[in-house]
């Protein structure tokens, strides 16, 4: 590798810019992101709204920011923290993966149902906690068929398009 410029890495095909970690590229990744953290979103509002004391909060991680800074900015700390490196994989991805049909439409089908889990499931979980007293794998799998049934209609990974 050689250094091509300010922020640039140049690793023999192109250029490898640090911006690519914080600025998406207008395409299909970049729907799955606003996807992903609308849960997110959901998560951190429905908690700053609904929740009077950090002792209320079940994620002891949170709780833990929530004692030592409060309750609005220990949340957020914690929630910036927690998904940036969600987001910095994504913004990446949408500007260097690039995978022929068959594969692409596999590999984001499994990054989908993936997220729809671990994410989206979670935060959907974690937010109607606060006023839904049904169980918790219950909450999650709803909010992860709820991802993926959002993803079918707005990113539709079973027909990736590149848009290069």
């Amino acid at each position: 590798m050689t250094e091509a410029g300010e922020g640039e890495v140049d690793y023999g095909r192109g250029k490898f810019r640090l911006r690519h970690f914080f600025f998406p590229k207008n395409n299909h990744w970049l729907k799955r992101i606003t996807l992903v953290f609308s849960f997110v979103l959901f998560d951190y509002i429905v908690t700053l709204v609904l929740c009077h004391t950090s002792h209320e909060e079940a994620n002891v991680y949170v709780r833990v920011f929530m004692e030592s800074l409060g309750i609005p900015l220990g949340l957020t700390l914690f929630v910036l923290m927690a998904n940036l490196p969600i987001y910095m994989s994504l913004s990446l991805d949408s500007h260097i993966v690039r995978l022929p049909y068959r594969i692409g439409a596999i590999a984001e089908s499994f990054v989908d149902v993936t997220f729809a889990w671990f994410v989206a499931g979670l935060h959907f979980a974690g937010a109607t906690s606060w006023f839904w007293q049904a169980p918790e794998l219950s909450r999650q799998l709803l909010g992860s068929l709820f991802y993926l049934f959002m993803a079918f209609l707005i990113v539709k990974p079973h027909s990736p398009h590149y848009d290069y």
